[in-house]
C-alpha cells in the first residue's frame, strides 16, 4: 500500500509517516519500480501502536525504546509499565501544582469581589493582583 493509505489506516498524516521513518520508528518500506513507497500490513500495526502509545503519554523516544526491546526479542512489558508509572507520577505532581495554583486564583477572585474599583488608582498595578500597601 502507498503512504496515503497507510496514513489513513493509522489516522495520521503522510508527513507524520515520513517523519516516523526518518527517526527510525517505522522501517523504510520497499519501493515500487516507479519509486513509490510500498508498505505491508505490518506497517499498519506498528503505526497504530506508535499512535496509541503516544496517546497514552509516551514520548517518541520512549516508544522507540519499547520497539527496540521488541526488535531484539525481549519482552517489553516491565519496561513499558515503568514508563507508564513515571508518567503517572508526573501527572499526579502536575495535578498537585494545578490545585495549588487554582486555590491561589480562587483566593484572588474571591478578594476581587470585595474591592472597590474606585480605590484602584495606582497606574503600575491592579489591586486585584497586588495587595494594597
Amino acid at each position: 500500500m502507498r503512504i496515503g493509505e497507510l496514513a489513513d489506516h493509522g489516522s495520521v498524516s503522510a508527513k507524520t509517516v515520513r517523519y516516523y521513518e526518518s527517526i527510525g520508528l517505522l522501517k523504510e518500506p520497499l519501493r515500487t519500480a516507479s519509486g513509490y513507497r510500498d508498505y505491508d500490513a505490518a506497517a499498519i500495526e506498528r503505526l497504530c501502536f506508535i499512535r496509541d502509545a503516544q496517546a497514552s503519554g509516551l514520548t517518541l523516544a520512549e516508544i522507540a525504546s519499547v520497539l527496540e526491546l521488541k526488535q531484539t526479542g525481549e519482552r517489553s512489558c516491565a519496561h513499558t509499565s515503568e514508563l507508564l508509572q513515571r508518567h503517572l507520577v508526573s501527572i499526579d505532581e502536575q495535578i498537585d501544582r494545578l490545585q495549588i495554583a487554582r486555590s491561589a486564583l480562587a483566593e484572588l477572585a474571591d478578594r476581587a469581589t470585595g474591592l472597590d474599583p474606585l480605590d484602584c488608582t495606582d497606574p503600575n498595578r491592579c489591586q486585584v493582583i497586588a495587595a494594597t500597601k
